[in-house]
């Protein structure tokens, strides 16, 4: 299978500066998604929302709540499936920023409900918005960073977004000893939910669009200068690796504009068909991790374990940061590993710290041993080794890589909704199902978990290492590659392109090759 790895005749690529700076900005989007998504949690923990809503008195009071995370979740479907229509056709910046704009509304308007069915309305809005700038994210990211550490410059966007858990976390831990707000303790933690996006807003006319998505609009001189920039390397005073670069995403996407990029296209061409499912598997795959479920009933689970009401807002708090160093520790890790082998592990690891946690709590969850408790608790702390080191943000450049720039938006799009529509199901059962069947409810993550893990391991392809538009020739379309890393050469400012039979094949050329010649000045 082609692959390279270096440019003949041009240095290894370094990393960037500027394009880290900018990831680090647009992180502001991550942790809109982490807040947003996760603040539910601390919410539903403080005792002035429980009672302000008379949740813990009304009839249907579990209901509604399985309803809150339900409906942010198909708002998360809804929204997610959405988003390429903005990000395909206005850019991949005003894919975030729509997603941006949601969230700020819908943080304000939960913030100031005073009805519950407003509440869960803009619930829904939230949810929306969440998942969308989840997918418009890493989106931008993986056609703005070069091949050397892609994933681990993805999982720039993982660490922001458990950031934005992990700030929910503390804030609703702080606001848990706010005595003098009465029964408005709940507001301010929510109306938080705003302040990140619009600092994102604020400084994101600033941020360079995908030089991807402009060649896509024809913008050839803006997408160049923008490329060399967020690749230059000054070791590399001619800019050569970004210039070779550029005449491979150019070439490539001479030949993607020719080829179908509609949601039917996607399900009938077969390559494409097998890499959206293969995104959706992954993602499916990893939320059968449960992690979502320990994280938005964090504080329900330690009531289950007996714990004291500020240890039950503590503990997820602590866990949050405890994610949060894990994260950032997988950055230069990421891609030293086969992408499918590293997710499948640290799936089958989350799985194994399941197994524990299930037998603690069915062996002790009603017992005061509390070095049994104790145990349980370290669980859900080893739990998080696996899943910030292995899964966290690899599923995000994972999902990046699998499809071509024409069909990036939906692809990413399609992995994320999988995990929104997913966790409609654990989310909206696991109030009920852990009041009634207790640690029986981790079976229903541990069971697909493991063969998930499994059939990762053996069936899923690595796309570690290849150029995105590359990445084809895995799913058997060679001809639909245009140039390979490894036949482009750039020596005194000219390029030479060995892949002439590719070029005569599909006689495309581009404006720079409109005489057809095989070296050209650039």
């Amino acid at each position: 299978m082609p692959s390279i790895h270096a440019v003949p005749g041009i240095r290894s690529q370094n990393i960037n500066a500027f394009n880290v700076l900018i990831l680090c900005f647009v992180g502001l989007g991550s942790m809109t998604y982490g807040y947003t998504a996760s603040i539910i949690g601390t919410t539903l923990g403080q005792p002035s929302f429980i009672a302000y809503f008379e949740l813990d008195t009304r009839s249907n009071g579990t209901d509604l709540i399985s309803t809150m995370n339900g409906l942010f979740q198909a708002g998360g479907v809804i929204g997610t499936l959405l988003l390429p229509l903005v990000a395909d056709k206005f850019g991949r910046k005003w894919g975030i920023a729509i997603s941006a704009i949601l969230a700020i509304i819908s943080g304000a308007l939960l913030a100031g409900s005073t009805n519950i069915v407003v509440f869960i309305v803009f619930r829904f809005v939230a949810g929306a918005a969440a998942f969308m700038i989840l997918a418009a994210v890493p989106i931008w990211m993986n056609e703005v960073v070069p091949v050397k550490m892609r994933a681990g410059l993805v999982d720039i966007h993982a660490v922001f977004l458990v950031l934005g858990y992990t700030v929910q976390g503390w804030v609703g831990f702080g606001f848990f000893f706010w005595k003098n707000g009465g029964q408005n303790t709940w507001r301010p933690p929510l109306a938080l939910q705003c302040a990140w996006p619009l600092m994102l807003l604020c400084g994101l006319y600033w941020i360079p669009e995908s030089p991807r998505w402009l060649i896509m609009q024809d913008r050839i001189d803006e997408a160049r200068n923008i490329l060399d920039r967020l690749h230059s390397d000054p070791h590399d005073p001619e800019n050569e690796y970004a210039r070779s670069e550029f005449y491979q995403i150019q070439k490539q996407i001479a030949i993607d504009r020719t080829l179908g990029s509609s949601w039917v296209t996607m399900f009938r061409k077969p390559s494409y068909r097998k890499r959206a499912l293969l995104a959706i598997g992954t993602t499916f795959f990893i939320q059968c991790s449960g992690v979502l479920v320990i994280n938005n009933y964090g504080p329900t689970l330690y009531k289950n374990l007996g714990f004291s009401p500020v240890k039950q807002l503590l503990y997820p708090a602590a866990w949050l940061t405890f994610a949060l160093g894990v994260n950032a520790m997988a950055i230069p890790l990421v891609d030293l590993f086969p992408r499918n082998k590293y997710i499948a592990f640290g799936i089958l690891g989350c799985m194994v710290t399941l197994i524990i946690e299930a037998a603690l709590i069915a062996n002790f969850g009603s017992s005061d041993n509390e070095p049994a408790l104790l145990a349980a608790v370290a669980m859900f702390f080893i739990f998080q080794i696996f899943y910030g080191f292995c899964l966290d943000g690899t599923q995000f450049a994972y999902l990046g890589e699998l499809f071509p720039t024409h069909l990036r938006a939906k692809g990413v799009s399609l992995g994320v909704a999988t995990i929104s529509f997913t966790n409609i199901i654990w989310l909206q059962a696991a109030p009920t199902a852990f009041l009634n069947i207790g640690w029986k409810f981790y079976l229903v993550f541990i069971i697909p978990g493991t063969i998930g893990g499994i059939v990762m391991w053996i069936w899923f392809p690595d796309t570690n290492g290849l150029p995105l538009e590359e990445i084809a020739a895995i799913f058997g379309d060679e001809d639909d590659v245009a140039v390979y890393q490894r036949e482009i050469n750039v020596h005194d400012g000219q390029i030479t392109d060995l892949h002439s039979v590719a070029k005569e094949k599909h006689n495309i050329h581009t404006e720079d090759l409109a005489t057809g010649d095989a070296t050209k000045k650039v």
